[in-house]
């Protein structure tokens, strides 16, 4: 992503972050939570490494390309498995936006130097408006999980707490906004 560095490293720093929760969670008995957990570890970590600031490292052009493959093949098992859980309808366009982006960006090399509006203005502002409405909603739903959580007195471990997976999500949520209104 182009910009001022500091944003940049603490967008790295957030998605890398969940990234690695995202990895605690593959740790659950339950498959689902660990399915789900593994895509939400990928977009952690792919985010992160789209969001390290061009002015410290600029990918070569062939990882781009890469980044929309890698992307895609997500975006593809995510479509198929949207089948049967609407929950992986937001991994679709996750993965969909982040593939993307990474097209946008190897399109464009002037992209990492300079905000030239690149991109196609429609679909990125479709992906802005479902990112905040999302970001809107995960925030708002995650206020009566951490509340009824505190009360309930039962332990579990760090990989199967609810609120600590919305908020995971939530934060990538956040992460996908600040990426999509660099772009």
């Amino acid at each position: 992503m182009h910009g001022s560095a500091s944003p940049g490293w603490l967008l790295v720093a957030l998605c890398a972050a969940t990234g690695a929760y995202c990895l605690l969670r593959m740790r659950s008995p339950v498959a689902e939570q660990r399915r789900a957990a593994g895509g939400e570890a990928l977009m952690g970590f792919g985010m992160a490494a789209m969001a390290v600031p061009a002015a410290v490292f600029a990918p070569p052009s062939w990882a781009w390309p890469c980044y929309a493959a890698v992307f895609g093949a997500a975006a593809l098992r995510a479509l198929w498995t949207a089948r049967r859980s609407p929950h992986h309808v937001h991994h679709l366009l996750g993965t969909a936006a982040m593939a993307y982006m990474a097209l946008v960006m190897g399109a464009s090399p002037a992209h990492h130097h300079e905000h030239d509006g690149s991109g196609v203005p429609l679909v990125t502002g479709v992906l802005l408006l479902y990112f905040v409405g999302y970001v809107l909603l995960s925030g708002i739903r995650l206020v009566p999980v951490t509340a009824a959580a505190a009360g309930t007195g039962v332990r579990v471990g760090w990989g199967d707490r609810p609120e600590l997976a919305r908020a995971c999500r939530l934060s990538m949520g956040i992460a996908m906004v600040a990426m999509l209104l660099t772009l």
